[in-house]
């Protein structure tokens, strides 16, 4: 399995991003992870895209390959702000069923930007709506915790979450990335792919940490002995 781990800057210092977005990418971090809520359809209010913006010239490797920007939309309504991440440089977009008017819609505001497109469902959330959609997607992204803050514990009915969508994933025969976004770390991170996920979302189990590589090696480690 081709894992990606992606810090979310949720749990960054705020005070020198490009710097921080530069250190775990040297750590050995796959994505960028952006979690933009509204204070409309969560309670907190996080990033503009005037900040991916500003940080896309810091996602890059050491050898100057571009890092992508993974963007987790908790806002209502979704499509205007798509578009404007879209053009500060998103290269993934992932919005919630529920906070969009017209689905279908949405998604081919994302992908006639030029990103893919994902969608993204809360812990008590159906999945019904991938029935219809699953052939204009890239992306699944199952939370493991409420939206709206960092730091939470994973919920562990997420599991099963999780195997529902390899199952849809696997029978569809698309190439769809399965995330899951809310208190990974590496004590948990195994249990998690043993599920069905390829993507992992972490945000204080890495910026919350002194040395960003042992925590992403931890991770690695851990992933190498999932169930493929």
């Amino acid at each position: 399995m081709n894992y990606r781990i992606a810090p979310s800057i949720l749990s960054a210092d705020f005070a020198r991003l490009g710097e921080e977005v530069k250190n775990v990418i040297a750590a050995g971090c796959d994505w960028i992870h952006f979690d933009v809520m509204d204070n409309h359809y969560v309670p907190n209010l996080t990033f503009g895209p005037m900040i991916c913006s500003a940080l896309k010239p810091h996602a890059k490797t050491a050898t100057g390959l571009a890092v992508p920007i993974d963007v987790h939309l908790m806002v209502q309504p979704v499509d205007a702000l798509a578009s404007a991440f879209a053009e500060a440089g998103a290269d993934l977009i992932s919005f919630h069923p529920d906070a969009s008017g017209h689905v279908h819609r949405s998604i081919q505001v994302i992908k006639g930007k030029g990103c893919k497109a994902g969608l993204a469902f809360n812990p008590a959330e159906p999945l019904d709506v991938l029935d219809w959609v699953i052939d204009d997607i890239d992306l699944v992204v199952i939370m493991s915790v409420n939206p709206g803050f960092g730091g939470q514990s994973f919920i562990d009915s997420a599991l099963r979450k999780i195997e529902d969508v390899r199952r849809s994933i696997s029978a569809s025969g698309k190439d769809i990335r399965l995330e899951v976004d809310g208190g990974i770390k590496a004590d948990n991170i195994r249990r998690v792919a043993d599920a069905g996920a390829d993507t992992f979302v972490a945000g204080s189990a890495i910026f919350g940490k002194p040395d960003y590589s042992a925590v992403v090696n931890a991770m690695r480690a851990a992933l190498k002995t999932a169930q493929v």
